[in-house]
Parts: C-alpha cells; structure tokens; sequence
C-alpha cells in the first residue's frame, strides 16, 4: 500500500545523501517535496502540515546543524516524525477487571468488519483466551452465516439466536449475549454490529443502543484503508457519535495510496490496534508504529518476520535443526521440506522477503517470486521415497524421471532442484567449519590430505608456525547462538522461485 510513498521518499533522501552540510535552502526544498509526497498519499492536509512544521523546527535545530551527517539525521527525524503521527507505541486491549471482557466493532458497510471479527476471535483464541462471537449484524444478508463460517474456521464459538437478513433485535442480541458468556465461561466478547453505506442517523442510534445494552470495555473502529479521506472523516463521525476507543485498519494490503492510515490516529486522537492485511484468518496482527514507519521508509521490518518465524517454526523443529549441525550430520531434503513448508506458513514469500532490510530497492524481483514454484518444490520432494530424500545421490535417471511424473513436473525441474540442493548442502558444511561446529572438526581430522608430520617433540604435537605459536582450533559457537534459527542460506530458491515465460 505504501510502495508510491516509499518510492518517493527514497527519492528525497538519495538526493540529501550527496550533501556534505544543509542550508536553509536543502532544508525547504526537502520539506517541499516530502509535503508533495505525503499530499499525493492522500494523507489529511491538517497531518501534512503539523508534520512539516515539526520537520522544519527540527531540521533547523542543533541535532541537524552539528551533526557529522545531517542527511542521516533528517532522515531520522522523518522516521521519529512519522512514529509519532502513527501513534507514537502499540497499544493493548483493555480487558476488564472481571470477565467477560465486551469488544464492539464499529464500521462502514464493505469495511471487512465481520472478517476482521473472526480474525480478532482466531488471535485471542491463540493468546490463550476464549472468545465468543456474537452475531448482531442482522441487517446485511447472509451476515449471520458468514460469521458462523468465519467462526468455525477459528475455532470459537458463534452466539447467533436470531437468522438476520433484516429479522431480530440486535440490541436485545448484544445483552443476551453477556450472560451466554458468563454461562459458558468465555473471558471475551466480540460484537458485530451492523454497518450502512453511508452515515445516517439510524446506523448511529443503533450502534448507541447496543453501547449502552453492552458498556463495552473496548468500541474498535474499522477503517478500510483503502478508502482515503472519507475513512477519516467517518472515523470522526463514529468518535463523535458513538466514542470509539481504538481503530483496526482492514485492507493494508490493497494498492490504494495509504493517507488514511497516516491520517486517522492525529484526526482522531485514538490509537491503532491492529492491522489486517489480506483475506486469511492469520493476515492479522497488533499495529506497531515504529515498525510501520520503517516499513515506509524502505528499512525493513526484521522484528515482525522474527515474530512470524518463532510463530511458524516451533521449538521441536529448531530443536532438531541445531541438534543436526551441533552433532555434523547432514541437511536432507526431509530437513528441507520441513523449513518449506514453515516459511510457506508465514505467509507469501514476496511479503516476507520484503520485510528484510534493503529489500525495498529489489520490488521489482520481488514481484517475480511466484509462490506456485514453492508448492511445485514441495510436491518433487514428496514425489520421493524416504532413503531418496535422506541420500539424493542415489537418484539416478529412471528415478528422476519417476519423480517428474509423480509430482507433474518436468525432469528438468527435478534436476534444478537437485543441483540447487548440492550446492546448498556445500554451504551448510562451509558454514559448520566457520562455526567451529565438531562435526566439521572431525571430518577435517579424518582427511590424510590434513595429516601432517610432528615437530622434533614427536608426531602427535601440533606444528608451530614460521612466526612461532600454535595453531588455534576452531572457536566455539558464540553464546546464545541458535543454529536452528540460522536459515538464509535456504531462502535462496534460485531460479525454481522465478516466473517462466510458459507460466504467464
């Protein structure tokens, strides 16, 4: 979503990186075309000019003009800046001192408020909570079954007395649905209100009414980020008129241009929660604004994919990883396919790819990552028989050509694939000995190519150096490395990973 903004930012900090010192002059011309930039984002011209206005006192002060790289430190304050107007740090929910915890979603008609719903119910389910559903949208057709499938798919139970399509009370359903929950032992629930396709006043009474059934401890905004303008204005229409308390952004990842998620935590005074970024249960998680803004700034979002990889890989599978090249046995395709099918639970391999430092300038690779490659890897190594997968060498022409047929590939596919893994196994052994893991250390014992003869002391000693001095040995892994989490090596799919003419 924010690709255009980012290109365009990028674009300014090239051209300041190639001053030595800052004029008054730099300082405007910069302040210029960030405000240009940020305009054609769609962000609210009230954000565009604070921000510019705090730019310009800042890049004016004794942190600019004193600084050894006054390029480098404007482009820390647009990133200290841009935290700010996101909302300076994440915010929790605030839970209720005694159960159940009552969550209301607010929101337009079409702003993903019933999938965001089931995507709140899948995350605090997975926090350890146990979260109710409550179906009080009875208005949109087919409301109802959309959130009983959606809560299905999670895993969380659905209160839905009344069928909707325009019959029930959803006031009475919202207060029915507190004492189902204190029957049923759920700690939270989440209420779904119904939405319209513009502001009137009926949508505003009604959302009232069941605020004031219910007393929610939290009433979340749902904002369609791709709207723009008018998002942040019905923002203020929802705070005014009903008092929301934080806001969900649903849609991050459409191309629309973005200003509303810059622009609807300064207009409305209330934090962002959370994000949700595609159509999956798991395309949702907390809002952190720093790392939002690095995003934008084209810095990565390492902290973010550490978070997804802890979530994906779990301790047995790291576990097995560091026990492998602590004990220098060596990386299969079975220890391969594991990690695959890993990475491809964290999501589309060009989103996780993106969110690596300096991958911002490689977008136009980036989208030639085809993730059909990934599953066209996975079906060749399944197409194998275990002792093919544990010593690839034994597989010889007939055997390929098996395999091709079994997994609907080409026997040229197969072959990339196999040479690709040789070479990788290669790295793995080098990256053993630089680690000074035993396993390398034995191997390079065992050779006759490293026995040399002994010094007069005898033949088991250790030869001196010219310069006098013993050879040292390999160190130690440093403390606190967990070879288990060492993977980039592997992320590296090579030509299987990129679109074929005979694919578009």
């Amino acid at each position: 979503m924010f690709d255009t903004l980012s290109d365009r930012l990028s674009g300014i900090f090239t051209k300041l990186r190639g001053k030595g010192r800052l004029s008054d002059a730099d300082i405007d011309a910069t302040a210029r075309e960030i405000r240009l930039a940020l305009l054609e984002a769609d962000v609210a011209l009230p954000v565009v000019k604070a921000f510019i206005h705090r730019l310009k006192e800042r890049a004016r002060g004794v942190e600019v003009s004193q600084a050894l790289n006054p390029a480098q430190q404007v482009i820390k304050i647009v990133h200290e800046e841009l935290i700010g107007v996101l909302g300076g740090e994440a915010r929790r929910l605030n839970f209720a001192k005694t159960p159940p915890t009552v969550i209301m979603l607010a929101g337009l008609q079409g702003s993903g408020k019933t999938t965001l719903a089931g995507k709140l119910a899948k995350w605090l389910r997975g926090q350890g909570n146990q979260p109710l559903l409550v179906a009080a949208d009875l208005q949109r057709p087919n409301a109802v079954n959309q959130l009983q499938v959606l809560g299905q798919r999670a895993g969380v139970e659905v209160f839905a007395p009344e069928p909707g399509n325009g019959v029930g009370d959803p006031v009475a359903v919202a207060k029915e649905s507190i004492d189902h929950a204190k029957r049923q032992m759920r700690d939270i629930v989440i209420i779904d209100t119904a939405g319209r396709l513009g502001i009137d006043a009926e949508m505003m009474a009604q959302a009232a009414n069941i605020r004031d059934a219910v007393s929610p401890d939290e009433i979340i905004f749902v904002i369609d980020a791709m709207v723009g303008q008018d998002a942040v204005a019905t923002a203020e229409a929802f705070r005014d008129g009903v008092g929301i308390t934080g806001v969900v952004l649903s849609k991050l990842d459409g191309d629309a241009r973005g200003g509303a998620a810059l622009s609807v935590r300064e207009v409305t005074g209330e934090p962002i929660l959370f994000a949700s970024t595609g159509e999956k249960l798991e395309d949702f998680d907390v809002f952190h604004p720093d790392r939002m803004a690095s995003r934008i700034l084209g810095m990565g979002d390492v902290l973010t994919l550490i978070e997804q990889a802890e979530a994906a890989f779990d301790a047995d599978q790291k576990e097995k990883m560091a026990q492998k090249l602590l004990g220098g046995e060596q990386f299969t395709l079975e220890d391969f396919l594991d990690q695959l099918v890993a990475v491809r639970r964290m999501g589309p391999i060009a989103n996780v790819l993106g969110m690596m430092p300096g991958m911002s300038q490689m977008k136009d690779q980036l989208s030639q990552i085809d993730d059909k490659h990934f599953d066209k890897v996975t079906a060749i190594i399944r197409s194998m028989t275990p002792a093919e997968r544990t010593t690839p060498k034994i597989i010889n022409g007939s055997r390929r050509a098996r395999i091709a047929r079994g997994s609907g590939v080409t026997v040229m596919d197969v072959n990339q694939l196999l040479n690709w893994f040789g070479q990788a196994q290669k790295m793995m052994k080098q990256m053993g000995g630089m680690m000074g893991l035993p396993g390398a250390r034995r191997k390079a014992t065992k050779s006759p190519k490293n026995k040399r003869k002994g010094t007069k002391g005898g033949s088991g000693g250790p030869r001196p150096f010219a310069g006098g001095g013993v050879p040292q040995l390999p160190q130690a892994p440093p403390q606190g490395f967990d070879p288990g989490a060492f993977k980039a090596p592997k992320l590296d799919f090579g030509k299987l990973t990129r679109k074929k003419d005979d694919d578009r």
